[in-house]
């Protein structure tokens, strides 16, 4: 039998050629590191500057609802607000979730044993963390070659190395709703409507969430 596959939802700051390339060298590695078994979906490919901003906004949370798990970067002394967005609708779906984060400053409302980040985005069930200090693997990383490239590439399988373990062990944990089935129906309809601003309409309607639900079933992600 053929290992499953699941796709990755990928959210965090995509505004500047850093961000760019940075999200599209970590996805690359996490899906060779994991054999292909996680694919990542990310935003930056599916964007048109040109498009409403509306259709921007349903087409990303579409993509959340329809991926198998979700990957935030909670980078940046502030989380950027539309991952935060994405990261609710994550939660509020169930949906298992990794967090990564790399920025070495300590920030948030937590006191220095908490999470580096607003206490609101923390606590949330089928969410793991990877957290470290870019800076340390980047030096580290550096010291072993004279070379950028190799020294990049060193850093960013270290970086999806863990990524990958976090993402198999949040999916081995078992659906919040896993003796109440019928409820998860209920919860992506309402999904598809209290965005408003035609989401229902965007993706489908009802034909999406009868043809996404048997796909998550048979994954074991939903009950």
């Amino acid at each position: 039998m053929s290992e499953k596959k699941f796709t990755i939802y990928y959210a965090g700051d995509l505004f500047d050629h850093k961000h760019l390339t940075g999200n599209a060298m970590l996805a690359a590695s996490i899906e060779r590191e994991s054999g292909d078994r996680y694919h990542c979906i990310l935003p930056q490919d599916l964007e048109q500057t040109k498009t409403r901003a509306v259709n921007v906004r349903n087409q990303d949370l579409r993509q959340v609802m329809e991926c198998d798990l979700a990957l935030f970067n909670f980078d940046g002394a502030d989380l950027d607000s539309g991952t935060v967005v994405e990261f609710m609708l994550a939660k509020f779906l169930d949906i298992p979730a990794v967090i990564v984060r790399s920025d070495f400053r300590h920030g948030g409302d937590q006191g220095r044993e908490g999470d580096d980040w607003n206490l609101m985005c923390s606590f949330y069930p089928r969410t793991e963390i990877v957290q470290f200090n870019g800076m340390d693997w980047y030096q580290h990383a550096r010291q072993g070659h004279q070379d950028i490239e190799p020294a990049i590439a060193e850093m960013y399988r270290k970086v999806a190395t863990k990524i990958v373990e976090a993402l198999d062990k949040v999916r081995a944990e078992p659906p919040l709703l896993e003796h109440h089935p019928n409820r998860v129906e209920t919860m992506y309809r309402w999904a598809l409507r209290f965005p408003a601003s035609g989401m229902y309409e965007f993706v489908g309607g009802d034909d999406f969430i009868n043809k996404l639900l048997p796909r998550k079933r048979a994954k074991g992600l939903i009950p």
